[in-house]
């Protein structure tokens, strides 16, 4: 009986697929639709490959209008399939509610009843605005150029040789986020943000609309790390939706995206046609189901994120039960434990929100969400064919959900499916056992050039690599001096477009640049010799980490912010939350995953960090390094008058603050780059305006090699000192 519905359920999957297939090529036929003025009388790839002809023909103008247009195709071809599929759901409607009642054959034909409906339905809805020709499938190498955003590779040069560098820069942007190891693009990019002209609005991800559901977890994550546990409730909401939303969309255009019929596909032709049908609806399931992937898979990255959905439950969970609504809670636990019903923490925790709630976890609200309920079967009930398709035809699938139960894999498949998963969980292992290794060529252990400085804490007392503490690299009256233009020149929110609390809500944060504290001891209103002061320490750490990392090759100062962080006095009870939530200064950090992703907006030149303290007299405030899950703390450092914290700038140094609960903590903030292109342009610009005055700097050996810095204003220094404001937009002050 059971083979006998499977059965049933296989035909009617063929007979949908088949169907929805053949509306392909009618479609092609003229029909009722056909008298309507197409939208899309061309295909996207036809459009595509006409454009990269006029682009490597040098034809600019037609180019970038066939790009364009090929993108805006595909976009639109994509819109009118989902349109359709919403209009066409109750088209055989009364025959598919018969479906329940029927048996034998009396059900295939209702089943080929409705399937039939529909698919005419979806044929003349399609037929309206498509042509024919725009309906046939795409390449392979088509699907490729557009998953790897290539169009806008080409479109990005063409637009700068039309001179149009707002949307060069915004093609570049859009291509270099699903493209970060590129090189060239990367440099591009930095060069736009240079031009005059090229405003901050032009880098944005054209195709943001396709991966929200990223910025949506990248958001929950960040109000995670704050403590801010309402919002962080409120953002899994949204990006837990957004996931489910993501996922029907994907699953949605594998049903309505034309496909090759079988002899295409170089299928047997001994096969029956249900047969042939049989490998249609389960490559339609396949399909479906590597939609999970997708969705779980940042632009970019090769692979996805394992459980993908059950994670963002298991943070929702947690965020509402710390924001104080256990029956949410509740309700988002049951949702998690239907992916994994015997998972010991998770029940753990479903037995203290019960008892939180007095032991009232059954109520209506609290029972597991519907859309996950229905996610969930629908899941399995595709993954038992699936699986049956492997058992019995020859079908290859890969299951791409670790959450599967045994029970729903044949028997003659469980002991190469146990095989493959547990591969799976001990790679896994494997990773999270596998020592870290710094590939920044620093080497700590060198010497240390300035008298009287002592190492404090070294890579063991540290328990890391490439870290280092130094002492007594100021003296008292030296901390008096930067303190006092602090106090002095400061300016709330310095760095952070003006918020005077842009990490906590509790604290205050004010900051200065060296070009700005030269500019005001110009004008009289800092002392000059304070200014000079804050310029030479920058030298002056410089030449000690390069001494003790031993650095095989010259470093630029990359950006010098002196920041100081004060406690709001009465709201600081109760307080969980950080001063500076844990990161990584050249990568974009993902604890869950352990994986720290070297791509904009992290500041990817940064290859050495360093922070100079300048105070002692408040409460918190300590640095501290963790591992990449941002949780195990291994080293903690307490600020004190000229007290040098120097580290590598990658994903072996992950590092936050810990909440300044009383007082005012100050430091300067540097970083330091290998490459020349990422410079501190602003110190260049500091140097001129006092050669311009007839007074000297300390010049570095780079300016000594190069007969110092010029102090002429040209256009390219001055672009150069623009993009440099945005990029130093700082968000690692420290």
């Amino acid at each position: 009986m059971a083979l006998l519905q499977a059965d049933h359920l296989t035909v009617y999957v063929a007979f949908h697929f088949v169907l929805i297939t053949l509306l392909s090529f009618t479609s092609a036929t003229p029909g009722r639709g056909s008298a309507n003025v197409l939208s899309l009388p061309q295909p996207y790839d036809f459009l595509y490959y006409t454009g990269v002809r006029s682009y490597f023909g040098e034809e600019w103008v037609k180019a970038a209008e066939l790009l364009e247009k090929a993108i805006l195709t595909k976009e639109s071809l994509s819109r009118v399939r989902r349109q359709c599929h919403e209009e066409c759901v109750e088209a055989g409607r009364e025959a598919f509610n018969r479906l329940d009642s029927e048996k034998g054959s009396l059900h295939d034909l209702w089943t080929l009843d409705w399937v039939q409906q529909r698919a005419e339905c979806l044929r003349f809805c399609v037929g309206r605005s498509v042509s024919p020709t725009a309906q046939l499938p795409v390449s392979t190498d088509i699907d490729y150029e557009f998953g790897s955003r290539n169009p806008y590779n080409f479109l990005q040069v063409t637009y700068y040789k039309l001179e149009k560098l707002q949307k060069a820069a915004s093609a570049a942007h859009t291509y270099f986020v699903a493209n970060p190891s590129h090189l060239e693009m990367r440099n591009n990019i930095e060069k736009y943000r240079r031009m005059e002209g090229v405003t901050e609005e032009a880098f944005q991800d054209r195709e943001l609309e396709n991966e929200n559901h990223w910025v949506l977890y990248d958001s929950a994550v960040q109000y995670e790390a704050s403590s801010d546990w309402l919002k962080a409730a409120e953002k899994w909401k949204e990006c837990v939706n957004e996931t489910l939303r993501q996922t029907d969309e994907c699953r949605l255009q594998c049903e309505m995206a034309s496909q090759r019929l079988p002899e295409d596909r170089g299928v047997d032709g001994s096969k029956s046609v249900y047969e042939q049908a049989a490998d249609l609806s389960l490559s339609l399931l396949s399909c479906r189901q590597s939609c999970v992937t997708q969705v779980a898979t940042r632009p970019g990255r090769i692979s996805s994120q394992e459980d993908f959905l059950p994670t963002q439950l298991e943070h929702r969970h947690i965020a509402q039960f710390k924001a104080g609504d256990v029956g949410g809670a509740v309700q988002t636990l049951r949702s998690l434990l239907l992916f994994y019903p015997s998972d010991h923490d998770s029940l753990d925790n479903l037995q203290l929100y019960s008892e939180t709630l007095g032991g009232d976890t059954e109520s209506h609200g609290t029972q597991p969400a519907q859309e996950i309920v229905g996610y969930i079967n629908r899941a399995l009930d595709e993954k038992k064919l699936l699986y049956f398709g492997m058992e019995n035809l020859d079908f290859s699938f890969t299951d791409p959900d670790l959450w599967t139960p045994e029970d729903v894999v044949p028997e003659s498949l469980r002991d190469n499916w146990r095989a493959v998963k547990e591969k799976i969980n001990v790679k896994m292992e494997e990773g999270e056992k596998k020592e870290e290794v710094d590939d920044s060529g620093f080497y700590a252990g060198g010497p240390v050039p300035q008298v009287g400085v002592t190492i404090t804490m070294d890579d063991t007392v540290l328990n890391g690599t490439n870290r280092v503490v130094l002492d007594d690299v100021m003296t008292e009256k030296e901390c008096e001096k930067i303190l006092q233009l602090a106090t002095a020149a400061a300016s709330a929110g310095d760095g952070y477009r003006g918020r005077r609390s842009p990490h906590t809500p509790h604290e205050t944060f004010e900051g200065l640049t060296v070009l700005r504290a030269v500019k005001l001891a110009q004008d009289d209103m800092v002392n000059q010799t304070d200014a000079r002061l804050f310029y030479e320490l920058g030298e002056r750490v410089k030449v000690l980490l390069h001494s003790y990392f031993r650095s095989p090759s010259i470093l630029y100062t990359s950006f010098t912010h002196l920041v100081c962080r004060s406690a709001i006095a009465g709201d600081q009870e109760g307080r969980l939350d950080l001063s500076h939530p844990v990161h990584v200064d050249n990568c974009l950090l993902e604890p869950e995953t352990n994986q720290c992703w070297r791509e904009p907006p992290a500041f990817i030149h940064r290859d050495l960090s360093a922070l100079l303290y300048l105070n002692d007299n408040f409460d918190g405030g300590d640095l501290f390094f963790t591992k990449r899950d941002a949780k195990t703390v291994t080293a903690r450092v307490k600020p004190s008058c000229g007290r040098l914290v120097g580290f590598s700038s990658g994903p072996i140094n992950p590092h936050g603050v810990s909440a300044v609960t009383r007082g005012r903590r100050c430091a300067l903030a540097l970083w330091f780059t290998k490459e020349k292109l990422y410079r501190d342009m602003e110190r260049e610009e500091a140097a001129a305006m006092w050669a311009a005055g007839g007074q000297s700097v300390v010049k570095n050996e780079e300016e000594e090699k190069e007969g110092g810095a010029s102090p002429v204003r040209n256009a390219r220094s001055q672009a150069s000192r623009q993009g440099r404001g945005r990029v130093t937009g700082a968000r690692d002050e420290l």
